[in-house]
């Protein structure tokens, strides 16, 4: 079996309050065109096929587009789970009859002991799940970590191992051993959500996702894919892309392939004059996220305003001397620039990872002209 491994697409993700879903649809077609040059049997998604788990609706109809090009246009075979990015439940709406186009999208933790076979291939579709989840399944109480429930998870799997044939597993979690990220949200608090390799031995192949890193772990057989797009700034010096991987018994040959951002992340450093100078600026691509950090001293007026006009997409800007020591992020950049309405919706999403529902929206209106109404009546 050849097949695409690609994880963490996190469909629906804002970087510093920048839409990436223009930069998504990008290495995705890149994804699609690689699939087809490589005549790969399937495509494995390990997990966060989505940002948060109630994704914006635009997210939603570009996951949709993916899928339908994807599974119904290109008939690729399609072996995804849910990751803890991810909405199980949501996810799983239309599942029973995904499969009838082979697409097999696995969101419970019992749907990893029923293997989908394919061709000489059984592969477990191991999904995202807490600790409860095991100690509900296996009715034992003494499972309290996710080390000691993948004890129970594995064994079970092996049940269902046939002979002679090749078993690959698709799960989302913390490998012991694996270089620890900050890209992640979710944190590993004395080893509690890791997972020994050890208990993965029987596996020919264990493709991961949750580590945006595709060099987070570097075994013989479990690889993570790492995220197709770079998520954040400690990510900007990460290659990204994907995994290509046959499989026939016990030989198992990889191959990283690359893929190509629509815009970088980069890291810039000098005086402001050196970086509004336009044979520097024009050698570059303008259109990149720029963190910046200025080496003045001096008070520099007007300086956002003057960088913004040659850098669209500035994440951040930092003096690296002087008094003013402070990142100043876009969306702080921006306050000036937005409606008390879109102000406080910014807020209540990039405090709650969740977006405003219609009635609170409207809620929100009615209260801010009434305060207005109040202000202007004194």
């Amino acid at each position: 079996m050849r097949f695409l491994h690609t994880a963490d697409w996190h469909i629906g993700k804002k970087l510093h309050g920048y839409s990436l879903l223009e930069d998504q649809l990008h290495v995705f077609n890149q994804i699609i065109q690689l699939a087809k040059q490589e005549k790969v049997d399937g495509i494995i998604i390990a997990g966060d096929l989505y940002d948060r788990s109630v994704p914006s609706v635009e997210a939603v109809e570009l996951f949709n587009q993916m899928i339908i090009e994807l599974n119904l246009e290109e008939k690729f075979p399609v072996f995804a789970i849910s990751g803890n990015h991810d909405s199980s439940i949501r996810l799983e709406t239309g599942g029973p009859w995904f499969k009838q186009s082979d697409f097999y999208l696995h969101t419970q933790l019992e749907q990893a002991f029923q293997p989908i076979e394919f061709g000489s291939t059984q592969l477990f579709l191991l999904p995202y799940f807490e600790p409860i989840a095991a100690r509900l399944y296996f009715d034992n109480e003494e499972i309290r970590t996710i080390e000691q429930a993948m004890v129970f998870v594995v064994e079970e799997i092996k049940k269902q191992f046939k002979p002679g044939m090749t078993h690959i597993l698709v799960s989302h979690f913390f490998a012991a051993g694996s270089a620890k990220s900050d890209s992640e949200t979710k944190l590993t608090v004395g080893g509690l959500d890791t997972v020994p390799l050890d208990l993965l031995d029987a596996f020919d192949y264990v493709a991961l996702g949750h580590l945006h890193n595709k060099d987070a772990l570097l075994s013989d057989k479990i690889r993570y894919s790492g995220s197709p797009l770079k998520f954040s700034l400690s990510e900007r010096k990460q290659e990204k892309g994907v995994w290509i991987v046959d499989i026939e018994g016990e030989n198992l040959d990889l191959a990283f392939h690359s893929l190509q951002p629509k815009r970088e992340i980069r890291e810039l450093e000098g005086t402001f004059k050196e970086l509004t100078k336009q044979d520097f600026y024009e050698s570059i691509n303008r259109q990149d996220f720029m963190f910046i950090q200025l080496t003045d001293r001096a008070v520099i007026p007007n300086m956002m305003y003057q960088l913004r006009k040659i850098y669209p997409n500035i994440l951040g800007v930092e003096r690296v001397y002087g008094r003013e020591n402070e990142q100043k992020v876009i969306e702080e950049l921006s306050m000036k620039q937005l409606s008390p309405v879109e102000l406080s919706k910014q807020f209540f999403e990039e405090m709650t990872e969740e977006t405003l529902t219609e009635q609170q929206e409207q809620w929100l209106k009615e209260s801010l002209d009434t305060i207005q109404q109040k202000e202007r009546g004194k």
